[in-house]
């Protein structure tokens, strides 16, 4: 039974997309009905909520001073880590960090860090001795498809409204932090042979491979992370980068949009 769901639910998609079609009525590109909300958790330095259908998250940022790594010496730290618990989804578990957790982290990190978005050099308070360290904390609360977009979301939105807590750690004055760019997650998954853009929790289980691109605000490919077997062609990809465009344009006006409310 547990091989059979999916193979009923494949059908099912496959049979919907000859004729363009999608379980939940939306068109091949067309997103869920996204909100974001900042300066929701009173116990972070800068966080977000996003809520995209049935998916929300949780995106908070923290500070603390650090010895700087060797070979930076007047450079700061990031970090970013991710959390699947049973509350989000019956098919996580409790435990140490699973490989879905890990990579999740990792792929939002890489498309943050990649855009060069942080001066990590803006983050040095004493050469060789003191830096400060970012970390993001994510907590996806519900999973019901696409959380990479999600947390990406939501990571560069608490990121944009953190502020440094120096005064408490008696090295100056608060400040907000420097972010320079919304690098922004477009995450495509191929379900029933063509690939479909902000993939709901059915469509993620009864599809195949998912491209995650990170742009910048110019449109620069920052990241580029395939997930599971298979392949697509040049021809694909320039659809699906050009989607990309689109799509994340929308969503960095949207994060512009929270900051001046």
């Amino acid at each position: 039974m547990v091989e059979l769901v999916p193979t009923l639910l494949r059908q099912e998609l496959a049979r919907m997309a000859e004729s363009d079609q999608r379980m939940d009525g939306r068109a091949r590109f067309e997103a869920r009905e996204i909100t974001l909300e900042t300066d929701c958790l009173y116990n972070a330095e800068g966080s977000a909520k996003v809520t995209m259908g049935k998916t929300i998250v949780y995106a908070g940022v923290k500070f603390e001073i650090r010895t700087p790594w060797p070979d930076r010496p007047a450079e700061g730290s990031l970090m970013c880590g991710a959390e699947l618990r049973p509350v989000a989804h019956r098919k996580y578990e409790p435990g140490p960090p699973s490989p879905e957790s890990i990579e999740l982290g990792r792929v939002v990190d890489r498309g943050i860090r990649e855009s060069g978005c942080i001066d990590m050099a803006s983050l040095c308070i004493v050469p060789g001795e003191k830096v400060w360290g970012v970390m993001i904390d994510i907590h996806v609360l519900s999973d019901g498809g696409n959380i990479f977009d999600a947390c990406g979301l939501a990571a560069i939105a608490a990121l944009r409204t953190a502020i440094v807590p120096a005064e408490r750690f008696d090295v100056g004055e608060d400040y907000t932090l420097k972010v320079k760019g919304t690098p922004i997650m477009a995450s495509f998954t191929r379900v029933g042979g063509r690939y479909i853009y902000d993939p709901s929790e059915e469509e993620e289980l009864g599809g195949d491979e998912r491209i995650h691109i990170t742009l910048g605000d110019e449109g620069h490919l920052h990241s580029l992370q395939k997930g599971l077997r298979g392949v697509f062609t040049p021809a694909e990809f320039t659809e699906i980068f050009d989607v990309a465009q689109l799509r994340c344009a929308e969503l960095r006006k949207l994060v512009a949009n929270q900051e001046g409310n």
